[in-house]
């Protein structure tokens, strides 16, 4: 058997071990292992050795325990609730306002944590009981929260990008700059679609009762303030240091972590308890990544070093397709295995497959980066695993998981939506790093 069939079987075995079940980064390794000896003997335990040491003395990926905590930290500071009520009583005239504030404190909250599922769980308790009560359509208020939520693997500081970066060898701070308008053209896509939905159908969003809407607008600005200036000000030191050159990732990283602990402490919200709760998550939660980053480093070395990437790329090219027509079934297979994966092992595993032959395409990787990333988007929404509708259905048990899926199937039309306009116009993800780094 030739080395690139060696290569092919190692990816079925892969997939079929991943659908079954088994744990992802003990997978890769174990069949690395086989397939690397099998193919080229003993050469494997030297590669795995250099993988693993690549991985740990990469500095750039010291940033993403640093976010994950900034972001569980913005979660205990509570400013989310105070800027959701606020949104939500200066609209209280509005059909549809709670989707508004829900999707407006969404878009802050990404920009705050990259983690989706803290963000899914937070809006959910936020906003459920609310929206219930008000007496709104159920399945556009699951859609709201659970697209609004995965803005956070979009909008930096994404732990996704923070990833992703050196596996395509972009800097991370050209993804970051290329994330921000599309990830506000998702946030606005939404509050279009809900508005308009609102307009033609009232009923789905009604006006709050009046006993509900504020008596000053004293005191919505000040709660608007308190609850928009602090994380905009956290938002702002950290990802515009990173993204004005000012500071590494890491450096950042570090910067908004160490303001998340001082906001937590102001608004006395930081204790003893919360803080071992926090630092316990962000080991976890770091450790599987950085863990499963170095595991398919590791295999995505043994199946190049086994050639059934050169092949595949020679054999796509010659097709006599057109560039973007393969691009188009690069997006399309994708999004299919995002309807089973997750992102982690689609970015670490299947981006590397198709890395060079996007390089042979003179694509450029900004821009495939940020395409991969809104695609991806696509995994938090879609069945069967779909995690989003499990966070929601954790905090908001009374909802019908079916309503729950009707709701972000409309939104996750939206986002192939964006993801099209991104494709046709490259400049959506281009301009702003080409405006900060003028490349």
């Amino acid at each position: 058997m030739s080395p690139e069939v060696l290569g092919i079987l190692l990816i079925v075995c892969m997939l079929f071990a991943i659908f079954v079940g088994f744990p992802i980064s003990f997978t890769l390794i174990f069949l690395g292992f086989v397939f690397g000896y099998i193919g080229f003997g003993p050469l494997v335990f030297y590669l795995m050795t250099y993988q693993f040491s690549s991985v740990m003395l990469e500095q750039t990926l010291a940033a993403v325990p640093l976010f994950v905590f900034m972001g569980i930290l913005m979660e205990q500071a509570g400013l989310m609730e105070r800027l959701f009520d606020a949104v939500r009583l200066m609209l209280s005239r509005v059909h549809g306002a709670l989707f508004v504030a829900v999707l407006f404190v969404s878009t802050v909250f990404a920009a705050a944590t990259g983690i989706v599922g803290a963000s899914v769980t937070i809006l959910g308790i936020m906003a459920a009981k609310t929206m219930n009560r008000a007496q709104y359509d159920v399945r556009l208020a699951a859609g709201t929260i659970t697209a609004g939520g995965t803005l956070g693997i979009l909008i930096p500081p994404s732990i996704m990008l923070v990833v992703m970066g050196p596996i395509l060898e972009v800097p991370v701070t050209d993804l970051f700059a290329a994330a921000v308008l599309p990830g506000f053209l998702l946030a606005g896509l939404y509050t279009v679609y809900a508005l308009i939905r609102c307009f033609l159908n009232p009923s789905l969003g009604p006006v709050l009762p009046e006993e509900e809407r504020a008596t000053s607008m004293g005191h919505i600005v000040k709660e608007f303030l308190l609850g928009l200036v602090p994380p905009a000000a956290l938002v702002f030191s950290a990802l515009g240091s990173i993204m004005f050159g000012l500071a590494t990732p890491t450096e950042g990283a570090g910067m908004g972590a160490f303001g998340a602990l001082l906001l937590t402490l102001a608004y006395r919200r930081l204790t003893w308890a919360g803080l071992r709760a926090a630092l316990i998550t962000t080991l976890e939660i770091s450790t599987l990544i950085l863990f499963l980053v170095a595991a398919s480093n590791f295999f995505g070395a043994v199946f190049a070093r086994l050639g059934t990437p050169t092949m595949l790329t020679e054999y796509l090219l010659h097709l006599d397709l057109p560039p973007m027509a393969i691009l188009l079934l690069i997006m399309a297979l994708i999004f299919v295995l995002g309807w089973p994966l997750e992102w982690v092992p689609i970015v670490l595993i299947i981006v590397p497959i198709l890395l060079p032959l996007i390089v042979e395409l003179k694509f450029n990787l900004t821009w495939f980066g940020i395409l991969v990333a809104v695609n991806l988007q696509t995994a938090w929404l879609s069945p069967p695993v779909a995690l989003s509708a499990y966070f929601l259905k954790g905090v908001v048990p009374q909802w019908d998981l079916r309503d729950i899926y009707a709701g972000m199937m409309q939104f996750m039309v939206i986002q192939l939506i964006g993801l099209v306009l991104i494709i046709l116009f490259p400049q959506i993800a281009l301009w702003l790093p080409n405006f900060i780094y003028g490349k």
